[in-house]
């Protein structure tokens, strides 16, 4: 929690006191933020609601980010002092989040990094940005995961594979991109 709130008040301009909170509803941008404070646009996501919950899709327009050839694979990756790559949630699922559980959200949208000089993709390198929701959007802040986990498919497809086991903490400013924000 303490990342998150470290975050917070660099991320988002927060809305003025008595403002309507932020819904989930309707289609937000999602940006991605630099520890420099540069944003790079990643694309929209659209919700809808759905029962207690909202149905999400993804629209990434990864305009800004390059092709890599990495470890017999094509990724989209942004550059800068290092690669951050997005690799794409492998298998099917529900899409779904409540304002209390986003990890769909958040599988939907992870990554790895790797120096611009190393060779291949680094899978062990993921990054996985946990969600908040805040008066002015989501707030991602990323932490250490490896992706080999989700080489093969879950046994339960309904449950998000990455969970808070699988995850350690990220110092603050240690990587490139700091946060992924959608407002």
């Amino acid at each position: 929690m303490r990342l998150v709130r470290s975050c917070l008040a660099a991320c988002l301009v927060l809305t003025p006191f008595g403002a309507e909170a932020w819904d989930m509803m309707g289609t937000k941008r999602i940006e991605l933020r630099t520890r420099d404070g540069d944003i790079i646009p990643v694309g929209s996501v659209t919700f809808e609601p759905d029962g207690a919950g909202s149905r999400f899709k993804l629209a990434l327009d990864l305009a800004d980010f390059r092709d890599h050839f990495l470890s017999m694979r094509e990724f989209k990756c942004v550059e800068g002092p290092e690669l951050q790559c997005y690799v794409p949630y492998p298998y099917k699922n529900p899409a779904t989040v409540t304002r209390a559980d986003l990890s769909w959200l958040e599988h939907s949208l992870i990554f790895f990094f790797k120096a611009p000089t190393d060779y291949g993709a680094k899978l062990a390198n993921g990054l996985y940005y946990t969600m908040q929701i805040t008066d002015a959007g989501i707030v991602g802040i990323p932490q250490s995961v490896d992706l080999n986990e989700i080489a093969a498919p879950p046994g339960n497809p309904e449950l998000p594979p990455l969970g808070p086991e699988s995850r350690s903490d990220i110092e603050p400013r240690a990587r490139w991109i700091e946060a992924l924000i959608i407002r």
